[in-house]
């Protein structure tokens, strides 16, 4: 029995998120410094815009998809070097001021829009996400707006479970942490998301080399 297209879609966007990345990484490490709902704010961020370079997948927005590709080489140079910013600023931050800063909204925001933004700028999630669409045959081109949608909604939903999981696992073993093991958690991850945006921009060189 096939099962109902918003369950496709949940399985999708549950296998879309869930392989550890830069954003994973940053998931992982706000949740140990700052708390669950960071952690969980920051996974957000990233189903959101999974969410929507889900819909210009499955509503056929074909322009901006053609314009993404296009500037394939500009978005991947500025998620790289986001990548390395965000990398040596977490490498570098103290544990104390981030506690101090744990309920502030801004913070949270902050969170917030720079998973978003990551997720954005990386021209692969809309090329994954057109290929898994036309793989199911769901989208506009048979006018079936109504399981586009369904798909849409599952894949956020997918994603959003993913992250919620992440910081409530992660969120369980927060407080075995003391001061020198967050260090130790902001030098790795920070190390981790350096290398991430590091060669990020080095398969740039490569590819205009």
């Amino acid at each position: 029995m096939e099962l109902p297209v918003i369950i496709r879609g949940i399985i999708m966007g549950f296998s879309i998120a869930a392989p550890v990345g830069p954003i994973g990484v940053l998931c992982i490490r706000r949740t140990v410094s700052n708390g669950r709902l960071s952690g969980l704010v920051s996974g957000l961020g990233a189903a959101t815009a999974d969410g929507l370079y889900g819909c210009v997948a499955a509503f056929g927005l074909t322009f901006i998809s053609s314009f993404l590709v296009s500037q394939k080489f500009w978005l991947s140079l500025i998620g790289g070097l986001f990548l390395c910013y965000l990398g040596v600023k977490t490498l570098i931050s103290r544990p104390a001021e981030q506690a101090a800063s744990t309920s502030s909204n801004s913070t949270l925001a902050g969170d917030y829009l720079s998973t978003f933004f990551l997720t954005v700028t990386n021209p692969m999630t809309i090329l994954s996400f057109a290929a898994v669409f036309a793989g199911l045959g769901l989208g506009t081109a048979n006018g079936d707006y109504s399981s586009a949608g369904m798909l849409v909604l599952g894949v956020v939903i997918g994603s959003g479970l993913w992250w919620l999981c992440l910081s409530g696992i992660v969120g369980i073993f927060r407080h075995k942490f003391n001061s020198t093991g967050l260090i130790w958690v902001n030098r790795i991850s920070g190390a981790i998301i350096t290398i991430f945006g590091v060669l990020a921009l080095l398969g740039l060189l490569q590819k205009t080399g």
